[in-house]
């Protein structure tokens, strides 16, 4: 583990985001609210937050932060018969929290996945990626 003790605590925030794809009617079965296993969309932000919470526990390396604020978007898009996610993670602290909001996108998608593959297995999880993050020696960086 990289040693962190002589970084500056600064205010550190990062985004993220991914999309997943399905059938239009699994995308219309968790927009009506039809769904037997519940309210998908409301699942998947509580799981989407509990894994920026324990990224730590899952990444071997990465440091355990005290989390701040987490906010996780949900954009059902039936154009593109899918649901566009994106975190944003804030902490004060001496390291980063671009691993976070990439956990919690990915923990989010995955839970749509497991909640609706009874009915469509054929979900696709695309495009996860950090979208900005800033704060520390580095300073502002965006896609």
């Amino acid at each position: 583990m990289v040693d962190v003790s002589a970084k500056d605590a600064t205010h550190r925030i990062a985004v993220a985001e991914g999309t997943i794809r399905m059938q239009d009617k699994t995308l219309a079965l968790i927009m009506d609210g039809g769904h037997k296993k519940g309210d998908v969309l409301g699942i998947a932000r509580v799981a989407g937050i509990m894994a920026a919470k324990k990224t730590a526990e899952l990444i071997p390396l990465c440091h355990p932060l005290s989390i701040n604020h987490i906010d996780i978007a949900l954009d059902p898009r039936p154009g593109e018969s899918a649901v566009y996610c994106q975190a944003r993670v804030e902490t004060i602290g001496p390291t980063g929290v671009e691993m976070e909001a990439l956990n919690a996108v990915q923990v989010t998608l995955l839970t749509i996945y497991d909640m609706c593959k009874a009915v469509d297995r054929g979900m696709s999880i695309e495009t996860v990626r950090l979208v900005k993050k800033s704060g520390g020696k580095s300073g502002e960086w965006a896609r």
